[in-house]
């Protein structure tokens, strides 16, 4: 849906996810079926309503080290490497039910807080990008959009301030 471009920016910025949760998120996802990394990705995008997807570089290295550990297996099918949680990638995973209920239960209070506002920008951003570049927009009406957008920032601004 929206892809990595929030991982950058927001509250990703700062680190959404503590260093080490996604092996949690990997484990849970693989508990319900084997999956290959980009099915992982988009798992974990869907579940995250978008504003969340890890990249190849993180999913891949972290099922390495998971299969390191015996916690996952792999095996190759249709010349893709699928993930299987293991009996002990299981008995870990329940283990760590509560790192995985604070990682639920962080991102829900993010979203039931800025979820919204966030929505309300990326409908901005896909509004501009339909009528956008390959629309012809007089010089005039580039202005005055920028004007707009510069205000609405200032006083976004001016009441996260207050």
């Amino acid at each position: 849906m929206f892809g990595r471009v929030w991982a950058g920016f927001g509250p990703f910025r700062e680190r959404f996810f503590a260093r080490g949760d996604l092996k949690y998120l990997l484990l849970d996802l693989l508990k319900e079926k084997p999956m290959h990394g980009y099915d992982l990705i988009r798992a974990l995008q869907e579940q995250f309503g978008g504003f969340y997807a890890p990249s190849p570089g993180a999913v891949y290295p972290t099922l390495q080290m998971l299969e390191d550990m015996g916690y996952v297996t792999s095996s190759q099918q249709e010349g893709r490497k699928v993930y299987t949680i293991t009996e002990e990638g299981r008995r870990f995973l329940e283990e760590k039910r509560e790192s995985l209920e604070e990682i639920r239960t962080k991102f829900s209070h993010w979203w039931h807080c800025w979820g919204p506002a966030y929505r309300e920008l990326w409908d901005l951003a896909f509004a501009v990008r339909r009528r956008g570049p390959w629309h012809h927009v007089s010089p005039e009406k580039l202005r005055r959009i920028r004007e707009v957008i510069s205000r609405a920032r200032q006083e976004i601004e001016a009441i996260l301030g207050e």
